[in-house]
């Protein structure tokens, strides 16, 4: 899969969540939310013949907290999924920290190759990112009206995570496995 149409797939759903919010509110939104997010599951699935873990969670979550959004009419669910499902991410990596298992790699393993030492750096940052923005979002959800919501829903994480991603390319550069024949662990 090219990486335009890996962006698209993993971006589109939340640009369509964003565009249809402007026309016709969030529930509507909400609605299109899980049928883009199903389709770029599809999308992917059929492109690369395998189902990575992150996608299928957060899958899991949009179609749970996106029906319990339209079924009790109540927009606060598809808020709280962003919280939960970034709070249990990183919970989850930095649960594995406890126990020295870099779970990251899990989840990355096949995109980056990393050592033992790079695992475990950035499973114990992205674990904290991710309760960042758990916590991040609980406090923009609770206080400002909800297009505001989306927007930061969409370009705020994006740009946050953009940015965290970004500082961390000397940490994986570092971290690299430099040699095809050196197998990660």
């Amino acid at each position: 899969m090219t990486t335009l149409v890996k962006t698209l797939v993993d971006i589109g759903p939340l640009i369509i969540f964003l565009i249809v919010d402007g026309y016709a509110g969030i529930f509507v939104a909400t609605g299109f939310l899980m049928i883009a997010c199903l389709i770029a599951f599809y999308i992917s699935w059929s492109l690369t013949h395998k189902i990575a873990l992150l996608p299928v969670l957060t899958l899991v979550f949009v179609l749970i907290f996106g029906g319990l959004t339209l079924l009790l009419k109540d927009d606060s669910f598809i808020k709280i999924e962003v919280t939960i499902t970034n709070a249990l991410l990183g919970i989850f990596l930095l649960g594995g920290m406890i126990f020295r298992q870099p779970l990251l790699k899990l989840l990355f393993g096949e995109i980056a190759h990393l050592d033992d030492e790079g695992w475990h750096k950035m499973s114990w940052r992205m674990g904290w990112f991710f309760v960042g923005i758990a916590l991040l979002n609980e406090v923009v959800w609770r206080s400002v009206e909800t297009d505001t919501w989306v927007s930061f829903r969409v370009y705020g994480i994006l740009g946050l995570t953009l940015i965290f991603l970004l500082s961390q390319i000397p940490v994986t550069l570092r971290h690299m496995v430099k040699d095809n024949s050196e197998k990660p662990d």
